[in-house]
C-alpha cells in the first residue's frame, strides 16, 4: 500500500498516528509512502500511482473517502492571500487557489507552513478559511482523506484516529520547529485551529464549494 504523505504541520498528528497505527496493525511491513505537496499528491493519486491519500477537496469529489479531512471552522493561518501582491496562484495548492477566486480575493495566494510562518510574522495577509466562514457561515473543507481500495483498511483507520486526541512527542515537535521555523509553542496553537472530523457541518461547508465551484466553473 503506498500512502501519499504531505510534510505539513497541520497533519502532524495525523502521522503521528499512521506511524503507531501500522506499527499495531502490522501494517507497517507492506506500508510505503510518497512524500510531495498537495497538488503533487493530487497527481500521483489520480495516477493511481498512490493507494490513498489526503486530496485537495477541489479534486476529491469523485473519488471514494473517509470521514476525516483537514478542516477549518474558523481561521487557519495556513492558508492566505497577500493582498498588496501581485495576483499569484501557489502551485503547491488546488483547492485553496479556487477558493480565493470563489472569494473574490485578489493577490498572492501561499498555502502550508511558509504560510503559517508568515500570519506569525506580520498581519498583511487574508485567511482565506476566515472569509470563507464570514461569508458562509460554514467550515471549509481543504482536502479529504481518499483511497481507491481496502476500504476495510481506511475505516478502521478513521474510527481509531477519531476516537482521541493524539499526543505529538516533543521531539518531533522540535524536529517539525526546526524545518518550518516556527516554535513548538505556535504549532501547538496551530494546530487547535484544525479539525480533522467530516461531520455534519463540515460537509455542508464541502456542499457548499463544490456548487459554488461549479456555477462558477472553476
Amino acid at each position: 500500500m503506498v500512502f501519499g504523505k504531505i510534510q505539513y504541520v497541520n497533519l502532524l498528528p495525523f502521522h503521528v498516528f499512521m506511524k503507531r497505527f501500522t506499527r499495531s496493525s502490522q501494517q507497517s511491513a507492506s506500508m510505503q509512502y510518497y512524500s510531495g505537496v498537495p497538488s503533487h499528491i493530487n497527481k500521483k493519486f489520480r495516477a493511481r500511482r498512490v493507494d490513498a491519500a489526503f486530496i485537495s477537496s477541489s479534486s476529491a469529489k469523485k473519488y471514494k473517502n473517509v470521514n476525516i479531512g483537514i478542516i477549518a471552522t474558523k481561521e487557519v493561518q495556513s492558508v492566505l492571500v497577500i493582498p498588496h501582491a501581485t495576483d499569484e496562484n501557489d502551485q503547491e495548492s488546488a483547492s485553496s487557489n479556487v477558493l480565493a477566486k470563489l472569494l473574490h480575493i485578489k493577490g498572492k495566494v501561499i498555502i502550508g507552513d511558509k504560510a503559517l510562518k508568515h500570519a506569525l510574522q506580520t498581519t498583511d495577509y487574508k485567511d482565506l478559511a476566515k472569509e470563507w466562514q464570514n461569508k458562509y457561515k460554514v467550515p471549509f473543507v481543504f482536502a479529504l482523506l481518499c483511497y481507491h481500495g481496502e476500504k476495510k483498511i481506511y475505516k478502521e483507520i478513521e474510527k481509531k484516529f477519531l476516537q482521541k486526541k493524539v499526543k505529538i512527542p516533543s521531539y518531533l515537535l522540535q524536529k517539525a520547529a526546526l524545518q518550518t521555523g516556527v516554535s513548538p509553542r505556535n504549532i501547538l496553537k496551530y494546530l487547535e485551529l484544525i479539525s480533522y472530523k467530516l461531520d455534519k457541518k463540515a460537509k455542508k461547508g464541502l456542499k457548499k464549494f463544490y456548487v459554488l465551484r461549479a456555477r462558477h466553473a472553476l
